[in-house]
């Protein structure tokens, strides 16, 4: 060992051996004859003839000098200085390696990515601390004994070492310092690395798969389900993008930071980085919202359209249906339901236009981010839809309306009918009234010849009335036939309203004739009297005619006789006109002048006794 490390400084190696080592047999050393390949001599000595050969004071106190040592102290200590010196001129070696790489890279090493020889073998912290532990102890001059803390003075390669040490301490820290700037810049330069490999995937898949899944999503639907699927599968693709769109805001963040506190050199580069992920983030998010907000537009579309479909199929269905009301407040009722729905419609498809309209508009928008592909198909077969549904339920509405125009007229009719009906029955009430009328009150003959005629010009009028009525029914019972036949009903009049207009009209004819009868009997009855009742001195010849006597008392016999006859209807029903005491009050007057009539007679005979009585 000693040939191998310090031969040049070794002259003499004294093998000290115990003294029991020679009270033994012993064998003898010839090394005197190796000197010459040793290069220095060998000798066996005993511990009390070792001052022979050294001083004692180079000599410890296990041999008898008074050197003070402490050999394990002073090899622990030799061995962390060798250790101290081999790391720390291992690591400068490799530090300057990596800082002169560092200083000579060009821009293609530094987009390098780091590799595991880019970090140092040992820790330089570590070996650091080491060589300042190592020095404060060198500095104090003092080294503690294995016995506990004899002091000494330290040894001549100790005092070397400590500049040794001092030295490698500088060249660590200048190079260590170069080495954390290195890592410093190099660690910028993996993080900006590692941004822009991020933002490469953001963009790479925002550009590629998140644009791909826009592009093959154009259709609209043409239902409210097929809308609803089609606005699930949106958010489905929306939540992938919502991952990416979650990275690219912690991007962004990052790349503020690095803005904040990056180098000159650096500001371009994240710059550009910024703006491309913000505007590929931005594009692709207005995207998204235009696809949803289409997609909602699509949804509120249809379900207006449903809306209106059913409205349609309703009003339809109750067009579809024949009604047969029971009268006009349930026409009127039925006529209301059917505008109340119809305007329902109107406003049912204008609220589709607007939609269809807004639907239409923000398609043709479309084309303005078409990922470069031609959507006119996809354009064209959603605009068709959407006209082609406006136009059908156009069609439809208008269908509606002239079913609405025709059960309206129809309902109309029925009106008519019912009105027709209501006021034919109304003339036959009327009728009725008149035949009452006549039987009760219209009794008298008058008193004379101008009152009776009076009466028979009145009945006269009376009579127009009682026609004009009985007209009235028959033209309102033809109106019934007719509307009728225009609504395909059975006439209801002819079973009922009808033959009762015919028999009331029939009784008042027969009761007019027969009261026409006794007022024109009362006419001649009152003129024939009232000639004879008169004083007529020029005519003397008419007066003493006994036939005008005879005529007049059987005029007046006959209208008593037909005052007590009923009048007979075609059914066998009797009617007498008044009261038994309106008739024997007419019949009364009627006899009274009979007897004027009798005493005039009498006293055309007899003169000179009616003077007397007289």
């Amino acid at each position: 060992m000693l040939q191998n490390v310090v031969p040049a400084e070794v002259s003499l190696v004294c093998v000290v051996k115990p003294d029991e080592f020679w009270d033994k047999k012993v064998t003898h050393f010839c090394f005197w004859k190796e000197k010459d390949r040793l290069g220095f001599e060998v000798i066996l000595v005993s511990a009390n003839k070792l001052t022979r050969y050294i001083e004692p004071c180079q000599l410890t106190e296990d041999f008898g000098g008074s050197l003070t040592y402490d050999h394990m102290d002073w090899l622990n200590k030799r061995l962390v200085f060798e250790k101290f010196t081999k790391e720390s001129t291992s690591l400068l070696d490799e530090l300057a390696l990596i800082n002169n790489g560092s200083d000579k890279g060009n821009q293609q090493e530094k987009e390098r990515s780091v590799d595991l020889n880019f970090l140092p073998s040992v820790d330089p912290e570590t070996v650091l601390q080491t060589g300042h532990e190592l020095l404060s102890e060198l500095q104090q001059r003092r080294f503690n004994g294995s016995d506990g803390g004899v002091s000494w003075s330290p040894m001549d390669d100790e005092l070397l070492a400590q500049p040794q040490v001092m030295k490698l301490l500088d060249s660590l820290r200048e190079q260590y310092t170069r080495y954390q700037e290195v890592c410093r810049q190099r660690s910028k330069r993996t993080q900006l690395e590692e941004i822009q490999q991020k933002v490469m995937q953001v963009v790479n898949w925002l550009e590629g798969p998140g644009s791909e899944q826009l592009r093959a999503q154009w259709g609209i639907g043409d239902s409210i389900r097929a809308s609803q699927a089609l606005q699930q599968k949106h958010e489905e693709i929306e939540s992938q993008h919502s991952e990416w769109f979650a990275v690219y805001v912690e991007l962004n963040q990052q790349i503020a930071a690095l803005l904040n506190a990056g180098d000159e050199e650096d500001l371009v580069e994240l710059k550009s980085l910024q703006q491309q992920l913000s505007d590929v983030c931005y594009r692709q998010a207005s995207q998204l919202e235009f696809r949803q907000n289409l997609l909602q537009a699509a949804l509120e579309f249809h379900g207006v359209a449903q809306d209106l479909s059913q409205q349609l199929d309703g009003l339809l269905g109750m067009l579809c249906v024949d009604v047969a009301p029971a009268d006009g407040a349930s026409i009127q009722q039925t006529l209301k339901l059917l505008e109340e729905k119809l305007k329902s419609v109107d406003v049912g498809l204008q609220g589709l236009r607007e939609k269809g309209q807004g639907l239409l508009d923000q398609i043709s928008n479309q084309a303005s981010w078409a990922y470069g592909k031609d959507v006119t198909i996809e354009n064209k077969e959603n605009v068709d839809h959407i006209q082609g549904v406006m136009e059908d339920m156009q069609l439809r509405k208008q269908r509606c309306e002239d079913m609405v125009d025709v059960r309206r007229l129809k309902m109309l009719q029925m009106v008519q009918l019912f009105k027709c009906e209501e006021d034919a029955a109304q003339a036959v009430e009327w009728l009725s009234e008149l035949l009452d009328a006549l039987l009760k009150t219209h009794i008298r003959l008058g008193d004379d010849a101008q009152e009776t005629k009076v009466l028979l010009e009145k009945h006269r009028k009376f009579v127009d009335v009682a026609q004009s009525t009985y007209d009235y029914g028959r033209q309102l019972l033809q109106a019934t036939v007719v509307l009728c036949q225009s609504l395909r009903c059975t006439s209801r009049s002819s079973g009922d309203t009808l033959p009762r207009l015919n028999r009331v009209w029939k009784q008042f004819t027969i009761a007019s004739e027969e009261r026409v009868h006794r007022l024109e009997m009362a006419i001649a009855f009152h003129s024939n009297a009232e000639k004879i009742l008169q004083d007529c001195p020029e005519e003397p010849e008419a007066i003493n005619d006994e036939e005008q006597f005879d005529e007049i008392e059987a005029v007046g016999k006959s209208l008593l006789d037909r005052l007590t006859v009923p009048v007979v209807y075609p059914d066998g029903t009797e009617q007498y006109f008044g009261s038994p005491s309106d008739m024997a009050s007419t019949a009364e007057h009627i006899r009274d002048r009979m007897k004027l009539v009798s005493l005039k007679r009498q006293q055309l005979r007899h003169p000179e006794v009616m003077t007397t009585e007289s």
